[in-house]
């Protein structure tokens, strides 16, 4: 669960500073997309590179949710009565939090594909620039798009933020002085990704970026 979820915040950073050269223009953005293809040409295919990437994403994505479900089937045979005292209000929020940030998280990554990717959902098509398919995927007219990618965003970003904290715990880091420190950094972590991923679809949205 750890390993995959690591995995997936690295990725999670790269795309989100890859994201942010939109605001240095349409250009800068349309390039960083074709460096993303042409890595390590000509000793490579086009796009071998970045679809071996892929598949190594599809599987930790793949791993982590067999984790997720191998992880509560264990819980559950574990402890087969209930308990007797209620879980508290934080603990059953938390658990929310994490299946359906996760399930959101699935169906985010599957209309993104569709949408800025392949460009099946796209006003402009697949044979659009990447700038320009990103412009028109969060266009004005498209607001409901604007808000399924916030609420999806919070919720993966409330996921994130209890996923690292609990592999701080998991591999026995978040106790004594650093006990804090972690979950701050937890925090900070999930923050700026939230913020990060938000600021390039709601500056198209409310016009800065056009």
């Amino acid at each position: 669960m750890a390993a995959t979820g690591a995995i997936m915040i690295l990725f999670l950073v790269s795309h989100m500073a890859g994201n942010a050269k939109l605001f240095l223009g349409r250009d800068s953005f349309n390039e960083y997309a074709e460096a993303l293809r042409t890595l390590a040409e000509p000793l490579l295919p086009y796009r071998a590179l970045l679809t071996a990437t892929e598949a190594v994403l599809l599987a930790a994505v793949g791993l982590h949710i067999w984790a997720a479900v191998s992880l509560a089937r264990r819980a559950a045979k574990a402890r087969p009565v209930k308990y007797v005292a209620k879980k508290s209000q934080a603990n059953g929020y938390v658990t929310h939090i994490m299946r359906w940030g996760g399930l959101t998280l699935v169906l985010f990554i599957v209309w993104h594909l569709l949408d800025l990717t392949f460009g099946v959902v796209n006003p402009k098509g697949f044979d659009a620039t990447p700038a320009d398919r990103m412009i028109a995927g969060f266009d004005p007219s498209r607001w409901w798009v604007t808000i399924f990618y916030v609420v999806a965003v919070v919720l993966v970003g409330l996921h994130l933020r209890h996923g690292v904290w609990s592999a701080f715990q998991t591999l026995g880091l978040a106790k004594g002085s650093r006990y804090k420190a972690l979950n701050a950094l937890s925090v900070v972590l999930a923050a700026v990704l939230v913020v990060g991923f938000l600021a390039p679809p709601l500056a198209i949205t409310f016009g800065v970026i056009k």
